[in-house]
């Protein structure tokens, strides 16, 4: 694996059924009381994240989706934390529900919304750099998604085309995650470790691949 600098390679991986995992991240707090548990779900573009987030909200029927590129969209590759704090993570954590439309969507019209209901019991916030600094204090639990850069960009590629605008796109992506990666180091404070390649392939229907022993906790 392509890892960055101070990441170490996770594994041995041990395959746990959805239930399992969802167990290890409730386990990780107390249960709130009066709002949803919120839970992190990081890892490299490309990692996988929407497709195990989308696995985690089918198990946990009362729960929702919150995607960091909705927030991040046409404003910031990463600097989008303060956003995400004040208009979503802030109002769950008081248990409120999310109605947000954020500045770019109205300026560049784009219909809906960011909408959270009421009445959850999970809340999964996924995208590339919600377990940084800034925000771990409003999350209850975490996972990260290891999977190396080389992998994560074929994938990107391998879904989006490989047309010289993406291309672009791609490039001008690595050339913000990775100091932002190697700075943060959100590994190092993930509640689970999930692979995402190339063990995630090979595991039966409603099955994860975690670290056992966590290897990057500090």
């Amino acid at each position: 694996m392509e890892l960055e600098a101070g990441e170490p390679h996770a594994g041995p991986w041990r395959s746990v059924p959805l239930s399992e995992l969802v167990g290890l991240l409730d386990g990780a707090s107390s249960k709130p009381v009066g709002r949803p548990r919120i839970v992190a779900v990081d890892g490299r573009g490309g990692a996988g994240k929407s497709t195990l987030v989308e696995l985690l909200r089918a198990h946990v029927p009362r729960s929702a989706v919150v995607h960091t590129d909705d927030v991040a969209w046409h404003h910031a590759y990463f600097d989008w934390a303060g956003l995400l704090a004040e208009s979503v993570l802030l109002p769950l954590r008081r248990g409120e529900a999310v109605d947000y439309r954020p500045r770019a969507w109205e300026k560049r019209r784009r219909p809906g919304s960011i909408d959270v209901p009421g009445g959850l019991d999970t809340v999964w916030v996924e995208g590339t750099g919600v377990l940084r600094q800034q925000l771990r204090p409003l999350l209850d639990a975490s996972i990260w998604i290891q999977v190396d850069h080389v992998t994560a960009a074929q994938r990107l590629l391998d879904r989006d085309g490989a047309a010289p605008e993406q291309l672009r796109l791609v490039e001008d992506w690595a050339r913000e995650e990775k100091p932002f990666l190697r700075r943060e180091e959100p590994w190092t404070h993930a509640t689970v470790v999930v692979a995402g390649s190339p063990v995630l392939d090979k595991l039966p229907p409603g099955h994860v691949a975690i670290a056992a022993p966590l290897p990057y906790s500090r």
